[in-house]
């Protein structure tokens, strides 16, 4: 085997590994106009992207190979075009999963809980399992092909993202948007800490709806009320009823008495309140309801919270006081039911909110917290969107984008966690608050305000992990410092990442960069669905529907996978996924290395210079017009952002056009040898060359192992292979194709040759049908009309395309009758006139054709035998409906048989 002949089977084993690292050895992936090195130009506009961080201690699933394939595509496309192309790799430190991991380790392997260790000795066991695990994730993020810049990685925690969130933090605070006090929160009892809005998920259950007397004080009388938590009785604090409704009228203003614990609340009138759900009544619990704590903020209601932070009742609640909130439910009801209190309970379906991390329920409940109030920053936000400085792909998302700002909720930012940032705030011997960059800091504020040195002490909380993400696009960058990667990389370009993180990360990075650099942090907001499974539902355990990224990946080969993810894409659509289309998208991988593998061969064939150039065929002549109307159509929807679609038309060109029909032409074409061998392997040349530089972003392994064979055996050739710009050093650094302004000769071409496959498909289905063995060849009668010249021009390709006699095909403008003993078929305004005499032995197939149609009329007369008794009109009419349509498809079979057995006549 020559060094420039291919192996016959594309071994991505051997291959994937080889071909990163020469990618990265070589530097491919670090931008070029880097502002880091001399010479740095910083005119020249550069491609950006900051990757979505993923878990630190996360391993790869299916969203990350989304994300992965999506915005490395956008970067290997924009590096061969030419632009300055960075791609910033790193990850999260994801507060709540990592320090739930640990201490699942922890309790394994030592007994030991966080509160036993302390939090010194924890964050250290943490910082010891980032280092051990961390870089599980980024292997397997370069496994599938991510170009980035891995010399700029970077992580949620080190020192200078660190520097960032506390000056953010402390930039917030000094113009007030930064405030602690109590509020109504989510609260995890599970996890011990709040969590955000973003962060819990609905899911309906079936529970129930409690309904109970509450009596009024110092009367007889009661009003009914339902409830799907009795529990929360406890902390009630009114009941409220609708004003205008008549039945409570008389009630309003007077005093309510809580079950079991006799405490006297008022009855109050708001128009919150529904008349049509359970009794029209309403209790009203601040402590423990959002809409409640709403109302009481209307009525100057006080606010009871009757849980502490494991969810067990506090000493608000009476006797109950240190059940769990569900045994407190029974407890309670069953005391009332003891009283005579309730009235009955109902099947319910209950929207529970639950943890997204922990998955238990959620506990609405008043907490002293920090806050950042986000009306000003949301306003920014909004404005970028609506004045078409932030574009978001697909553009409904904005509808989506514009609710949520519009109605959104001061942000709950501190977290009761040890992982994570520490809110930079402490406080003096009498809780003043210092609020500083550094503890040093910190420590000067209160020496400067106390006239001495004290003791301070920070706030043990953590901040939620999306403040740090917020901030990703540019304190990856350098920021707060003014480093030259900020200021050339600052704004990026375009933000990639799911649509169910729009407002979790998005809008946060957007209201951020607007906050802290003035600057929208991007252009363009690319939004992918969720992979779902092949039946369109979401992946999960539970259905053990998930599919794993990396054995597809070791099973059939990271090309499949992301051509599979990519040509799959809609920009915000669901994919549903299945390894059958990551098994059809292997076959594509092995067609390519085929082809490439024909082309190499034919070239070798063929001469390095020609005496004489060769005019091109209809063939040279239609595979170019179509490699040049792909390339402009591949231009046009990678602008629009329509990469999925963009990737069909590669697969259909290479496959259905390239492979199947002009390999096939290009085969007879070199056979002739001389110039039109020379021609012809210069075209296949610049044609795989084109093909392999549009597929690179999309399959980049294949294609720049296939590309490095095909350029060695050019530059073996001589001259006449290298293109104008010369042969890059790899693929990942050439030049992305370019095609001339569309000329009308193309579609001429192009109109052509799909007349001359229309008669060769013709030809080839009538020998399908026949059972006509390959290889036999027959003699033909084209009547063409004016497209007579043309394919006259072109038998000798139409002959060996539909394997006819060279020698005895008639190409005619007209005739005068019809021949006889001929099939007649039609192709668009062509007639094919075919020998059947020649295609078949008429006796065997008269005998064939004779056999089949008794059969045929026996099935026939079956069917008209059962259809004409009683089964007609007993069977169902699906049934019945079935059996006609059988009798139908037999009756056009033995139509379709008589007509061929009059032909053989």
């Amino acid at each position: 085997m020559t060094e420039t002949a291919l192996p016959k089977t594309y071994d991505f084993k051997a291959t994937e590994e080889r071909i990163y690292a020469l990618w990265e050895s070589r530097g491919y992936f670090r931008p070029a106009n880097d502002p880091r090195k001399p010479g740095h130009d910083p005119a020249r506009t550069p491609f950006v992207i900051s990757i979505p961080p993923p878990n630190v201690t996360g391993e790869l699933h299916l969203g990350h190979a989304v994300f992965v394939a999506m915005e490395d595509l956008m970067i290997r496309y924009h590096r061969m075009k030419g632009l300055p192309t960075l791609w910033v790799p790193g990850s999260d430190h994801a507060g709540i999963a990592t320090q739930l991991q640990v201490e699942k380790h922890l309790l394994q392997t030592e007994e030991a809980t966080r509160e036993e260790l302390g939090r010194e000795a924890f964050l250290k066991h943490t910082w010891e399992w980032k280092e051990k695990y961390g870089s599980i994730i980024t292997q397997q993020i370069r496994r599938l092909g991510a170009s980035c810049d891995w010399q700029r990685e970077r992580f949620t925690l080190d020192d200078g993202l660190s520097t960032a969130v506390n000056e953010a933090f402390v930039r917030l605070y000094e113009r007030g948007l930064i405030y602690r006090g109590p509020r109504l929160i989510n609260w995890s009892p599970g996890l011990k800490t709040a969590v955000s809005d973003l962060e819990v998920e609905y899911s309906e259950e079936p529970g129930k709806l409690f309904f109970f007397r509450y009596p009024l004080a110092d009367s007889e009388d009661f009003i009914p009320v339902a409830t799907t938590r009795p529990e929360s009785i406890l902390a009630d604090t009114a009941l409220a009823v609708h004003p205008d409704d008549e039945r409570y009228a008389r009630f309003i203003g007077q005093s309510a008495l809580v079950p079991i614990l006799d405490r006297r609340i008022p009855v109050i009138a708001d128009d919150y309140v529904d008349r049509e759900f359970g009794t029209g009544a309403l209790k009203v619990t601040p402590g423990h309801d959002i809409n409640d704590y709403a109302i009481g903020q209307r009525h100057s209601l006080p606010i009871i919270s009757v849980l502490d932070t494991e969810a067990r009742v506090n000493e608000n609640g009476g006797k109950y006081q240190g059940l769990d909130r569900f045994e407190a439910r029974k407890a309670l009801w069953a005391d009332m039911e003891a009283a005579g209190l309730t009235l009955k309970t109902e099947p319910y379906v209950l929207k529970v909110p639950r943890s997204q991390r922990g998955g238990e329920i959620v506990e609405p409940m008043i907490s002293t917290q920090w806050f950042v109030e986000i009306a000003p920053l949301a306003r920014q936000a909004l404005a970028a969107v609506r004045d078409g400085r932030i574009r978001i792909i697909p553009d409904h998302f904005e509808k989506v984008y514009f609710n949520w700002l519009e109605n959104i909720q001061d942000w709950c930012i501190s977290r009761q966690l040890w992982w994570g940032h520490r809110i930079p705030v402490w406080y003096g011997p009498d809780g003043q608050q210092f609020c500083a960059r550094t503890e040093k800091e910190a420590r000067a504020q209160a020496k400067a305000h106390y006239g001495k040195k004290v003791e301070i002490e920070q706030d043990p909380d953590v901040l939620d992990t999306w403040f740090s993400s917020g901030l990703w696009p540019f304190s990856t960058l350098g920021w707060p410092e003014q480093t030259p990667d900020l200021a050339y990389f600052y704004p990026t370009s375009v933000l990639e990442t799911g649509y169910d993180i729009l407002f979790f990360w998005v809008a946060r990075m957007i209201m951020m960069g607007l906050e802290f650099t003035g600057q929208p942090p991007f252009h363009t907001v690319y939004l992918h669905g969720i992979i779902r499974d092949e039946q369109g539902r979401k992946m999960s355990k539970t259905l053990g529907n998930v599919i794993d990224p990396l054995m597809v990946m070791d099973e059939l080969g990271t090309d499949a996978l992301r051509f599979t993810l990519l040509v799959g894409s809609t920009p915000g659509k669901d994919t549903n996924l299945s390894v059958k289309k990551v098994e059809a998208n292997r076959n594509f991988t092995n067609k390519l290395w085929n082809a490439g593998r024909l082309v190499l061969s034919l070239l070798e064939r063929s001469p390095s210079v020609a005496e004489d150039a060769a005019t091109p065929t209809l063939a040279d002549q239609w595979i170019a017009a179509r490699v040049h109307q792909l390339i402009r159509d591949v231009e046009r929807l990678f602008a629009a952002y329509q990469y999925g679609e963009a990737g069909r038309q590669i697969y259909e060109f290479f496959w259905s056009e390239f492979a199947d029909w002009y390999l096939e032409i290009a085969k007879l074409q070199v056979a002739e040898g001389g110039a039109r061998a020379h021609a012809t392997s210069r075209i296949l040349v610049d044609v795989l060359d084109a093909c392999l530089r549009l597929l690179h972003p999309f399959t980049p392994f294949v294609t720049e192992e296939l590309w490095q064979h095909l350029r060695r055996a050019c530059l073996e050739k001589g001259k006449r292979f290298i293109p104008n710009e010369g042969w890059a050093e790899a693929l990942i650094v050439a030049q992305w194709p370019q095609a001339p302004e569309a000329h009308p000769s193309e579609q001429v071409a192009i109109s052509n040759f799909g007349l001359l496959m229309e008669i060769v498909r013709a030809i080839r289905n009538l020998r399908a049908e026949k059972n006509i063995k390959p290889g036999q060849r027959f003699s033909a009668i084209l009547v063409a009309g004016e497209h007579q010249p043309m394919l006259a021009a072109q038998a000798y390709a139409l002959a060996g395309l539909a394997q006819l006699d060279s020698e005895r095909l008639v190409l005619e403008t007209a005739l005068p009758a019809k021949p006889a003993g001929h099939v007649a078929l039609v192709a668009g305004p062509v007639e094919i006139y075919l020998p059947l005499a020649e295609m078949v032995d008429p006796a065997e197939e008269g005998a064939r054709l004779a056999k089949d149609l008794a059969e045929t009329e026996k099935q026939i007369q079956r069917l008209e035998t059962l259809l004409g008794s009683d089964f007609r009109t007993r069977a169902p009419a699906e049934v019945v409906e079935r059996e006609l349509e059988k009798l139908a498809l037999f009756k056009e079979t033995a139509d379709r048989l008589k007509t061929q057995l009059g032909e053989l006549e």
